[in-house]
């Protein structure tokens, strides 16, 4: 199986869970739009003002569309996988 492949499966599984997370909320558009907005903040955050502290993420499409999707704690996980 080629990795883009497996990539491809692994961003559909997310974001198919965080669907699944949003339907069950009780305010499903409210809490969609919370976490996107949260996620693109602190991706945009860490940008511009992680090189102080030497955890500076690029704004690519990978990161942005994670961000998005799975909100702040994916930027957290990327800071995390930086550092190991």
């Amino acid at each position: 199986m080629d990795t883009s492949v497996i990539f491809y499966l692994l961003c559909g599984a997310a974001a198919a869970a965080m669907a699944v997370y949003y339907v069950r909320r009780r305010h499903k558009l409210l809490s969609a739009l919370f976490g996107s907005a949260t996620g693109l903040a602190a991706l945009v955050f860490v940008n511009f003002f992680g090189g102080a502290f030497g955890a500076q993420l690029p704004l690519n499409l990978f990161n942005v569309c994670g961000s998005t999707v799975l909100g702040a704690p994916f930027v957290a996980a990327m800071i995390i996988v930086r550092y190991i």
